[in-house]
């Protein structure tokens, strides 16, 4: 797993590395029990400081992404379902967000908006 970060982002850092794991975790593309790299070695193959990583770690773990287990390293936790399916709304809302910002800009109406969201729904179906 590659894990970037944009120093042009006005996100902290933290929050870049949080956030990427986070999105890993909950596509499943880190399973459960997955030992992630330590706080140290991340912190050198980004490049950053080791109270950045330190901090992204944190807040995983407070968030119930991770679990660490002393002098054996951070895993990722088991995922419930309700906590994947939340954060797989939240991406679904981020993405609609888009699409309305970017309909309006061209003068999409909501009709044809919902016509083109049911047709492509259906699609997949």
């Amino acid at each position: 797993m590659q894990i970037i970060i944009s120093n042009r982002s006005k996100q902290p850092i933290y929050e870049q590395i949080y956030t990427q794991f986070k999105d890993h975790i909950l596509a499943n593309r880190l399973k459960a029990g997955h030992h992630l790299p330590s706080m140290r070695q991340l912190a050198k193959e980004l490049n950053v400081s080791l109270i950045t990583t330190k901090r992204a770690y944190e807040e995983l773990e407070k968030n119930g992404f991770i679990y660490s287990v002393v002098g054996k390293g951070s895993f990722v936790s088991d995922q419930n379902n309700e906590m994947i399916k939340e954060g797989k709304m939240k991406a679904i809302e981020e993405q609609l967000v888009t699409a309305i910002k970017n309909s309006k800009e061209i003068g999409v109406m909501l009709t044809e908006l919902k016509e083109l969201l049911t047709i492509l729904y259906r699609e997949e179906e």
